[in-house]
């Protein structure tokens, strides 16, 4: 499964989650390791749905970019 993340870059870390896994979530100091750290907590998030014997969620979110053009 693909799932959308978001990154949000913080004062003094970065945050990552995922709008289609409410809870699964993540922090670093860099980029790099924030986008490791969110891809073992999505297989993590997995895991556990699946061991509880939930159904696994699946990918709707959609990512896009709209360019803003002011005067």
């Amino acid at each position: 499964m693909r799932y959308a993340i978001v990154i949000e870059q913080g004062a003094t870390s970065y945050g990552a989650y995922i709008p289609d896994l409410p809870g699964c979530v993540a922090v670093a100091e860099t980029l790099e390791e924030v986008r490791m750290l969110i891809q073992e907590a999505i297989e993590f998030h997995l895991e556990g749905l699946k061991s509880d014997g939930d159904a696994l969620p699946q990918p709707r979110s959609i990512c896009e970019y709209v360019e803003a053009s002011f005067v």
